[in-house]
């Protein structure tokens, strides 16, 4: 018996996407596979030094171009998603932008740039041979991989990418120093990446579901029916520890001083920053109410982390140490914008995050230029008499000094005046104080360096040590350039604040009530 034919339609609609998305939606993901693009090409011609400038800076080019389109994109449509795989979310893995990603990434695609142009001179050819701008690259895919996506899940594959690439750049050039700082990194980031892994577990284990945008509509209606306290102190210990929070922040100045000076402003400006925004994220836009109990925990780790950062800054007297410390004391004036949250206490966080990148990368930057002017190590009793041999340099290095320490008319200034008036408003004085207190240790501890490293007289010609090979002898714009950019930056956001503020608060708008996220993922507004 023959069995019969039908000609009944399945309508898939209600789970597959059966349309192809708007060729602007391809913008959400471009950053991503044009890293790993360029990044693969410049393995496949590893061997052929000579090429390798001319594709990673015009790959770093395209990248800025892209991030600042996708910006453009977000503000003027709202968040958009693309969904992988033609399933419909939850179900299939969405990459979800809204202001505060796109922002994020614009920054540090820009970040990236000025530090792959002073990798030029900073990485010899072997080190470029083994890797440099491979690894810069494959860098850059997870931190927009992180900004960019909307799956926890894959913001945790995202953050094993960008630690792949960061072993990769500590330990290029195989200094003893630098397998030492390598191991203490690897070690204990992979404690936060555990930690990180078991929430997200939990997490699943609770909802069911691994998109953002499902799980902020879902926390909203079971607050007193699950375990959200105990999810929230396990992504509160994770991310404190991946953005170098106290107590957990003691692998960063044992690391960040050992690897080429590159490596350690690609670091500075952007890896902690992940963490803050993994942070804002999981905390404020997933679980309010646990944040809200988790908030005088937070408020406390960061002051400490405050103070170990301003505190650390001044016993130190190598410059890249000292600069470490600096960075744990920016993510403790962040995490005051996570505790008091509000709208001005999350957009402080989010323009201090920006301002953090660029200074903290330029910074970095001008340390490994004063080094290289003077043919001296990173100390500060070593660099002397810059401001006379080397004007523009020290011109430069006092702005970002001025900037990292929140004084005009610099970019640090309004971050900070954000987040004091936030605290203020939300009866936490003390926090506030704690913000103006580091600026006043984090004057001290950069003055000190202008005045001995920059202002002193410098030391007799004997003293001076041999000025190191590098592939290529820098020009004026070839070693300023990068310089100048994220100096330029700051001063920028500093004259002319307004847009970065605004841009600020409609992210923390966006973060604080996700509903026009959520409506871009699921556009019928109907969450399974």
């Amino acid at each position: 018996m023959a069995a019969s034919s039908s000609s009944h339609v399945v309508d898939r609609a209600d789970a597959m996407i059966m349309h192809a998305p708007p060729l602007a939606d391809w913008l959400v993901i471009a950053p991503i596979v044009l890293c790993i693009v360029v990044g693969a090409g410049l393995l496949c011609v590893r061997k052929t030094v000579a090429v390798h400038a001319a594709i990673a800076i015009a790959g770093l080019v395209l990248l800025v171009v892209l991030d600042a389109a996708l910006l453009w994109h977000v503000a003027n449509d709202g968040p958009v998603t693309m969904t992988m795989g033609r399933w419909l979310p939850p179900f299939g893995i969405s990459f979800t932008v809204d202001l505060l990603g796109a922002v994020l990434a614009l920054v540090s695609g820009i970040a990236a740039l000025a530090a792959g142009l002073f990798g030029l001179v900073d990485v010899d050819d072997s080190g470029k041979r083994y890797g440099f701008f491979p690894f810069l690259f494959l860098l850059m895919a997870g931190v927009s991989g992180s900004f960019l996506t909307g799956d926890i899940f894959n913001l945790y594959v995202w953050f094993e990418v960008l630690l792949i690439a960061s072993f990769g750049l500590l330990v290029l050039g195989s200094e003893q120093g630098q397998i030492d700082g390598a191991t203490k990194y690897a070690f204990l980031n992979l404690v936060a990446t555990t930690l990180f892994l078991i929430a997200t577990a939990y997490l699943y284990a609770i909802f069911g579901t691994l998109n953002v945008a499902d799980i902020a509509e879902k926390a909203r209606a079971m607050d007193d029916t699950a375990p959200l306290a105990t999810l929230g102190t396990l992504y509160l210990l994770a991310f404190g520890m991946k953005a170098a929070a106290f107590p957990v922040n003691f692998w960063l100045p044992a690391s960040y001083h050992t690897p080429r000076i590159v490596a350690s402003a690609l670091f500075a400006g952007m890896l902690t920053k992940v963490g803050v925004y993994a942070l804002v994220r999981t905390l404020v836009m997933l679980f309010p109410s646990e944040r809200a109990e988790l908030a005088p925990v937070i408020a406390v780790v960061a002051v400490l982390t405050m103070a170990v950062g301003a505190m650390g800054a001044l016993a130190q007297s190598d410059i890249r140490r000292l600069l470490g410390y600096v960075v744990i004391s920016g993510i403790g004036i962040m995490l005051v914008g996570v505790a008091v949250a509000g709208e001005g206490g999350i957009a402080g966080t989010v323009f201090y995050m920006a301002h953090s990148i660029v200074v903290m990368t330029a910074l970095y930057v001008a340390a490994g230029m004063a080094a290289r002017a003077v043919g001296a190590p990173l100390s500060i009793t070593d660099l002397a008499g810059l401001y006379r041999s080397h004007p523009m340099l020290s011109a430069l290095s006092l702005m970002l000094f001025l900037s990292v320490a929140g004084l005009p008319p610099f970019s640090g200034l309004w971050p900070k005046i954000m987040l004091v008036r936030s605290a203020i408003d939300a009866g936490s004085s003390w926090l506030g104080a704690a913000i103006l207190v580091n600026g006043l240790l984090t004057t001290i501890a950069v003055g000190r360096v202008w005045v001995l490293a920059y202002w002193q007289p410098a030391p007799t010609p004997g003293m001076r040590r041999e000025k190191p090979a590098l592939a290529i002898e820098p020009g004026f714009w070839t070693e300023y350039l990068p310089l100048i950019i994220l100096t330029g930056l700051s001063v920028v956001f500093g004259l002319f604040p307004e847009a970065m503020v605004s841009a600020s608060q409609q992210a923390a708008v966006g973060i604080l009530d996700p509903a026009s996220y959520i409506h871009s993922v699921f556009p019928a507004g109907a969450v399974p």
